[in-house]
């Protein structure tokens, strides 16, 4: 037996194949009109509701380690330039900073039962005149902290956004090339020995820490597609 005979008998076929129908036909008019309706000079959608999607990937910009002593900073200068040509051509939004160190404390021992202090590590990411800055500690141990630079509107990604213009929501999303240029980097040490409450002991002994980095630029893929309330169609 045939699709065509299944149909003409079997009454839930006819109303799936019916739905079906509807949905395929329904929804690019549906989206025709509401674009017909909302056009602005650009080509773009107007004023209206509209849903926002994106995701995030990363490019490679640097990464190393180096000793910095106790009240130092270590600065990092990149630029763009060192991108590949399809890499500058890519949405950049952000710039992520990811920094990890140990302990160098020394114990100056007995007779002072000394531990470890924690130090604190701090980082500052620059780009234009956007520039972000965190700090992390070691807590006596292994520490790491993250530092993120961006220059888009994030909150508007997985939601729903109306009373704005396609072009609008657009130009909180596209970094039209903000993203490239000079990048600078600093990684500064404050570090801090265990005291001794004993008199003539000495304090532990702490003159920096090894901090090793990792430096990506972040890239922004989205889209945005005129809002569907199906319970209205």
């Amino acid at each position: 037996m045939g699709f065509i005979d299944d149909i003409k008998e079997d009454r839930d076929l006819q109303i799936q194949t019916a739905c079906v129908a509807f949905f395929l036909l329904i929804f690019p008019l549906y989206f025709f009109s509401v674009a017909a309706g909302t056009v602005s000079p650009a080509g773009m959608g107007g004023v209206g509701k509209y849903s926002v999607s994106g995701e995030i990937t990363y490019i490679d910009f640097d990464e190393g380690g180096e000793y910095i002593a106790d009240g130092t900073s270590l600065t990092i200068d990149l630029n763009t330039d060192s991108l590949s040509d399809m890499e500058q051509e890519m949405n950049i939004v952000g710039v992520l900073v990811s920094m990890t160190y140990g302990e160098d404390e020394q114990s100056r021992g007995p007779p002072c039962a000394s531990g470890t202090a924690a130090d604190t590590v701090s980082g500052t990411a620059t780009h234009l005149n956007f520039s972000n800055s965190g700090d992390g500690q070691n807590g006596g141990g292994d520490g790491a902290h993250d530092v993120v630079t961006e220059w888009y509107n994030s909150s508007m990604l997985g939601n729903d956004i109306e009373g704005l213009s396609e072009s609008e929501i657009s130009d909180q999303l596209d970094a039209n090339g903000a993203g490239l240029g000079d990048y600078l980097v600093e990684i500064s040490v404050s570090a801090q020995g265990d005291s001794c409450t004993l008199p003539f002991q000495q304090d532990n002994e702490d003159n920096g820490e090894d901090v090793s980095y990792t430096i990506q630029l972040i890239v922004l893929d989205y889209t945005i597609i005129p809002f569907v309330d199906i319970e209205n169609i």
